[in-house]
């Protein structure tokens, strides 16, 4: 089955609409946490990508709902990433506001799979990736047969530390629901600027 592709952490307004074209991932991310080497600021100048198969991600960090609202509205939006400690009470509250969310969950060795379970059913897709000290961007891979363990429904995305020398190790395993991964640094010549050349490499040989 052919995998989704989120490219993440996307800055430069004519790189986006150079990848989008492309590469015409299913998703592009954008982060809205300022303490980020990604953020796209408080204003951000992000395309219109209307008529095209591709979803604009917001990415959130300890962010209130009325301002994730507001900047939904003002960047239209598709989907809010809440990466950080939300309850699965806020993420009922952005369904209950008709948001489509995707929420992350930070995985090493002791990963309780039950803190999972509570969000089914509220969040469209949830995405796996590595804990670290930050809230993403440090590019460090997890070991990825912990997520063997995930019996749920929710179709959910593979992120950190992904990168063109270890991506296609990922078809050794035996996932249930995955349907894509999330790529950023490991894709990148500097924080926000992707590598075309490695994008190209990815398109052409390993997972799309």
């Amino acid at each position: 089955m052919k995998q989704l592709l989120k490219i993440c952490g996307m800055k430069d307004p004519e790189q986006i609409l150079q990848i989008q074209k492309e590469f015409t991932p299913d998703f592009m991310g954008f982060i809205f946490y300022p303490k980020s080497p990604r953020y796209v600021g408080e204003n951000p100048e992000i395309p219109d990508f209307s008529g095209t198969n591709t979803m604009k991600v917001g990415v959130f960090v300890k962010e209130s709902i009325e301002s994730i609202l507001r900047k939904v509205e003002a960047c239209k939006l598709d989907y809010v990433q809440l990466h950080s400690d939300e309850s699965a009470s806020y993420v009922s509250e952005l369904k209950k506001r008709n948001i489509k969310t995707i929420k992350v969950f930070r995985v090493d060795e002791e990963f309780d799979f039950e803190t999972v379970s509570e969000f089914e059913g509220l969040a469209d897709y949830f995405l796996f990736d590595a804990k670290v000290s930050s809230y993403g961007g440090e590019g460090k891979a997890f070991d990825w047969k912990i997520l063997e363990n995930y019996k749920g429904k929710t179709p959910w995305l593979l992120s950190g530390g992904l990168n063109i020398s270890n991506i296609a190790e990922i078809e050794k395993y035996s996932f249930n629901s995955k349907i894509g991964i999330d790529i950023n640094s490991g894709f990148e010549v500097s924080p926000g600027v992707k590598d075309i050349e490695k994008l190209k490499k990815l398109k052409d040989n390993v997972l799309l």
